[in-house]
């Protein structure tokens, strides 16, 4: 397996692009440009590679026919109407199918370049849109990119595959789209159900009768911090991928959990957010030989937070993680004054927070998150053979 990590980005990728609306094209435009400025794409071992369009074969993998077909035909129909298109959170785009299907290829390109083995990790910044289900839009998500990317690999013969979602939003178009299917494990920690969209990933939804334990959520109250999230991450995370011991790791880490996020309601920092990120290398390093395919997701702090966080990502993607501390550069700090003037552009790529955290443990005088963490282990913990009382589990 070579060293190297592979950066899937084409310029061409910010055509995915849903006009006045939170899911804006900058932050992606934003983050590659600060990674530049940072030197991280320079690094060596580091390979852009250009992106092809994932084509019918492969987008029916997830999608169904009718599904592509109305993809294709709703931006020329303007009394156009189903599949959860044409709504405020999925409004109808010149080029729909096109970019779309470019952002489905970049992380198929990704996974594939880990899975043949010529790198270890992969990124597709641009990727992330885990709400599309198999025949409708949903969450600003009209291709279910990682779950393309996951039946691509299994059509490889991969054979276990791990999905970890840490938007703060439920990954359940993923979750819904392999609900049944033993040889992936979908891992999803995100705002409450009760307050969040989608409202779906509940503690008892673990998994169809095929596949017992293939799902597993860990929903977080309202105002949850990074002690609290890293808490709730390693009392849970490490144990069910250890137990299903994937062969390569596929991770959504939308940036929406931060306490700047103006969609979501966890108060997490960027520093916080780069632990996630080093915790997930060292479970593909540990448990996969380092296959890692991270992609990105939600994050609608377009200048103030999802440019840093997704650079920490490409940082730890592609070897020496970028110190809290660092000044962001000149030049990206006018960049982004540019593409958005009045918005406060960060001065440096940390928030200034310490994000360690105590270990869970099932004893003593639990909060609302001690609570979260219990329900989730109690529902699927003995499914994998753990004990859902026992940290060491």
């Amino acid at each position: 397996m070579a060293d190297d990590t592979v950066v899937v980005w084409d310029e061409a990728l910010l055509a995915y692009d849903l006009g006045d609306h939170p899911l804006d094209p900058v932050r992606v435009e934003l983050t590659v440009a600060l990674a530049r400025e940072l030197g991280v794409l320079d690094r060596p071992g580091v390979r852009l590679v250009r992106p092809a369009p994932a084509d019918e074969a492969l987008l029916t993998r997830v999608h169904r026919p009718d599904y592509l077909d109305a993809v294709r035909a709703a931006p020329h129909d303007p009394f156009f109407s189903g599949y959860g298109l044409g709504t405020s959170d999925n409004p109808v785009f010149e080029g729909m199918h096109e970019s779309s299907a470019l952002v489905a290829g970049a992380t198929v390109a990704a996974a594939e370049a880990v899975w043949r083995g010529e790198a270890r990790r992969a990124v597709s910044v641009a990727g992330g849109l885990h709400h599309a289900m198999a025949g409708r839009a949903a969450g600003f998500c009209v291709y279910n990119d990682p779950a393309v990317a996951i039946a691509r690999l299994l059509d490889l013969g991969a054979e276990r595959i791990a999905y970890v979602d840490v938007d703060v939003h439920h990954g359940d178009g993923v979750q819904q789209i392999f609900w049944d299917e033993p040889r992936v494990l979908t891992v999803s920690l995100h705002e409450s159900p009760l307050a969040l969209f989608p409202g779906t990933g509940f503690p008892d939804e673990t998994g169809g009768p095929a596949a017992p334990g293939s799902a597993v959520n860990l929903p977080l109250p309202p105002g949850t911090d990074d002690a609290g999230w890293q808490r709730a991450f390693h009392a849970v995370v490490p144990s069910v991928l250890r137990a299903f011991r994937p062969q390569v790791l596929v991770t959504q880490c939308g940036a929406d959990g931060h306490r700047l996020d103006p969609l979501a309601d966890l108060r997490l920092s960027v520093d916080g957010q780069r632990a996630t990120y080093l915790a997930l290398r060292a479970l593909a390093d540990e448990l996969c030989e380092g296959r890692w395919v991270a992609t990105g997701g939600g994050g609608y702090a377009l200048v103030e937070v999802v440019p840093r966080a997704w650079t920490h990502l490409l940082a730890v993607a592609t070897g020496e993680p970028v110190d809290p501390a660092t000044l962001t550069p000149p030049a990206w700090r006018a960049l982004a004054a540019a593409r958005r003037p009045g918005r406060e552009v960060p001065l440096r790529m940390g928030d200034g927070v310490d994000p360690t955290h105590q270990p869970w443990q099932p004893t003593g005088e639990p909060d609302a998150v001690d609570r979260a963490i219990s329900a989730t282990r109690r529902s699927v913990f003995p499914l994998f053979g753990l004990d859902p009382h026992d940290p060491r589990d």
